[in-house]
């Protein structure tokens, strides 16, 4: 018997809206993605429109139903895996009082300074607010994109905005408000403010942690689990959607907890990569584990058992999607002329698809060239914000397939320094799943395998990972399985890549030289950019 939901990826630039058939196995029937804006303003502030993620959500699921043939009526429930970190203020009545602003907003600097840089320091920030963060969330709010910052920024700039706000929600929050009425966030949201109580038997927002870095109690929503159904869709949302009246709408989860879900890595132990937009390490513990100096944590996941030992990259394939509309664009319009003024869907080729095959046979180190993925900054493990990325020892032979296949290897290097940093503390698998749309191409799966020299693991449909994850948590709000752990036996493995070991020796020389491009230059960073 067929069980039909729709799940939707709130990603950064676009929103995907999948429709499942749950049963043995997950099962795909129709898909349909809407992009919307980014605004980059001064100072480093990235925002966006909530009404555009509702617009395209409304957009993207009317298509899918269509494509289908599933009725409204069929359809037993919706879910969301979103983008985190994010900032959205709302009013009573759920308007935002403002833009949202986007985890990669890192105007708030002075809100950070004051925040955590004043009176007696351990490691930089005030110790007597690292100790208590620490001792209280497992984390502290050391990065200038936390949200907490984001929130004072509001405060300190905005004051007319910030007096009508009502709550604090996440991304796919605003969403669920939207389809539901209700405001509220789930566990793994909640946590991702770094206001989370997480000890055991006192998991909740913390007055404590509140009081001491000055957010407003009142502002905080209803925490709920990832799989709880948190309400039903409202007839004005369901004539907006084109879906039924009291639809079940269930919590779903941020893309940290839930790729790793759709990855079917959720076992004690697990590791899983995810290569999108942004990318991440990330492996699955029972216990809170901190690192303060590589800014890594371990965070709330989709099962409340479990955390989730992270690394985050800010820019990944955001790196690839620079260098093809800016080195890239000429050959593939150059190659279109070859085609008869054809697209490249005509000759069932992809532009992706077309720059993997462009560089497939340059050698392992680029000829030399190196790669660093800081366009937009950098989290883990070291956090700079006025970090860049650079093109290093390019030589009159280099060519632009050399400098294609160096971003490749940049940001698998960067994969690889994340690793060698989480392992200080949580050991990672050996066999690694690889997860997002990088796991489309098999030549970024091998050079991920022959950079880290683990064997990678690829699944169906990689780039729904977080989509898929979000169809889990509704198959266990429904009932249909018992826990979310079920989840390995519902993804199963595609492919695998096992690392080429002369091709790892060859990273394995350049990759002290990838760190010290930073340590090298983070002053120049500074001046430059700070």
């Amino acid at each position: 018997m067929s069980t039909f939901v729709l799940a939707y990826d709130v990603g950064t630039t676009a929103l995907k809206t999948c429709l499942f058939d749950l049963g043995e196995k997950i099962r795909l029937l129709a898909a349909a993605v809407e992009g919307y804006e980014l605004f980059m303003v001064e100072d480093g502030g990235v925002e966006q429109d909530p009404e555009d993620w509702w617009r395209a959500m409304c957009k993207t699921t009317r298509e899918v139903l269509a494509a289908s043939g599933v009725s409204p009526q069929e359809i037993a429930g919706l879910s969301f895996c979103g983008q985190m970190q994010g900032l959205v203020l709302v009013d009573a009545q759920g308007a935002p009082v403002r833009r949202g602003m986007s985890y990669m907003d890192n105007r708030a600097k002075e809100e950070l300074k004051e925040g955590l840089g004043h009176g007696l320091k351990i490691a930089g920030l005030n110790a007597y607010k690292l100790i208590n963060s620490i001792r209280i969330t497992g984390a502290v709010a050391a990065s200038v994109k936390d949200p907490v910052w984001k929130y004072k920024w509001v405060q300190r700039h905005e004051p007319e905005n910030f007096a009508k706000v009502y709550k604090w929600l996440d991304v796919k929050e605003y969403l669920i408000l939207k389809t539901t009425g209700q405001f509220i966030m789930t566990e793994d949201s909640a946590f991702a403010t770094l206001l989370y109580d997480t000890r055991p038997g006192r998991r909740g927002f913390s007055r404590k942690i509140c009081a001491m870095l000055g957010v407003e109690w009142r502002h905080l929503p209803k925490v709920v689990f990832s799989t709880d159904l948190v309400g039903r869709i409202t007839p004005q949302a369901a004539a907006a959607l084109g879906l039924a009246p009291g639809t079940p709408v269930f919590g779903g989860g941020g893309d940290a907890a839930l790729i790793g879900v759709g990855a079917g890595a959720v076992r004690e132990g697990s590791t899983h990569i995810y290569l999108g937009t942004s990318g991440w390490v990330s492996t699955v513990l029972r216990r809170r584990a901190l690192d303060t100096k590589n800014m890594i944590a371990a965070i709330i996941g989709a099962h409340p058992a479990y955390f989730h030992y992270f690394a985050e990259l800010e820019t990944a394939g955001k790196c690839l999607e620079w260098v093809r509309d800016h080195l890239a664009l000429d050959e593939i319009n150059i190659y279109l002329q070859g085609q008869d003024g054809g697209s490249l869907e005509t000759v069932n080729m992809n532009l992706y698809d077309y720059m993997m095959q462009a560089i497939k046979d340059v050698p392992p180190g680029s000829n030399g060239v190196i790669f660093t993925p800081w366009l937009h900054g950098n989290r883990c493990p070291f956090e700079d914000p006025n970090a860049r990325g650079i093109f290093f020892n390019i030589s009159l032979e280099t060519g632009k397939t050399e400098l294609i296949h160096a971003v490749l290897e940049g940001v698998c290097y960067h994969l690889r320094w994340q690793l060698e940093a989480a392992e200080r503390k949580v050991k990672a698998a050996s066999r690694i799943r690889l997860v997002g749309g990088g796991a489309l191409a098999p030549l970024t799966c091998q050079i991920l395998a022959d950079v880290l020299g683990r064997e990678i693991e690829t699944v169906d449909h990689p780039q729904n990972s977080g989509a898929v994850g979000a169809a889990i948590v509704m198959a266990v709000g429904l009932g249909l399985i018992p826990d979310l752990t079920e989840a390995e036996h519902l993804v199963t493995v595609k492919e695998r890549y096992i690392p080429n070991p002369e091709h790892t020796a060859v990273y394995d020389r350049y990759f002290p030289v990838f760190k010290s491009l930073y340590y090298n230059n983070n002053e120049a960073f500074r001046l430059l950019n700070g």
